[in-house]
């Protein structure tokens, strides 16, 4: 399969990635600019690496700094970080694919489906996960799980307190539910929520 063949599977890939899955269900413009970019440098630079004499080790150390400085300059979703990977992914299999015929586009068809199923709003639609600061120090778990099905109205399946402050008597506790009814729509992720001691939103 000609270099030329791979660019366009490429260009495909990213285009139906960016533009067909991520934006229309997470509408953050800042990761469109991440992803198409992420993916062409890893082209430009996977191709080079393929075509000299330099070992593929160095193409996939290169591969594992990008990660790392792109995911320690901002805070990502891990949905956002599963379709970084996958556009870098796809941007190495057109850099060094040359030589592994079809595989290519099967394993770029693949990694396509699988955010596509994953990340489907109907698929857990209506499963959350919140970090919620409640204005009351709980220290009994039972009476804080009770205290959190009333407030959000859903069941609670699993829940982690991260803090009790008895002097400013609050706790901050980290919620996974399940909305009645199959929610209302697909979860961006999680949110910072004040919750009064009344079960009103501060």
């Amino acid at each position: 399969m000609t270099f030329s063949v791979l660019i366009l599977i490429d260009v495909a890939a990213i285009v139906i990635l960016t533009f067909g899955l991520y934006f229309p269900r997470h509408r953050r413009k800042s990761m469109v600019v991440a992803y198409l970019t992420a993916n062409i440098g890893v082209v430009a630079v996977a191709s080079v690496l393929a075509s000299s004499a330099i070992q593929a080790g160095l193409g996939l150390g290169l591969f594992g700094i990008l990660s790392i400085i792109r995911l320690r300059s901002d805070e990502l979703d891990h949905i956002e970080i599963a379709y970084y990977f996958a556009a870098l992914a796809l941007g190495l299999f057109a850099g060094l694919g040359g030589s592994f015929s079809w595989t290519m586009p099967v394993l770029s068809a693949a990694i396509l489906a699988a955010l596509y199923v994953g990340d489907h709003p109907a698929l857990f639609g209506s499963y959350r996960t919140q970090i919620i600061n409640v204005d009351r120090a709980y220290t009994d778990e039972t009476a804080l799980l009770a205290y959190l099905e009333g407030l959000l109205g859903a069941k609670v399946h699993n829940m982690t307190v991260r803090k009790v402050d008895l002097v400013n008597d609050t706790t901050s506790v980290d919620v996974r539910f399940q909305l009645p009814g199959g929610g209302l729509g697909h979860s961006q992720g999680a949110a910072t929520l004040e919750a009064a001691d009344q079960g009103q939103w501060s």
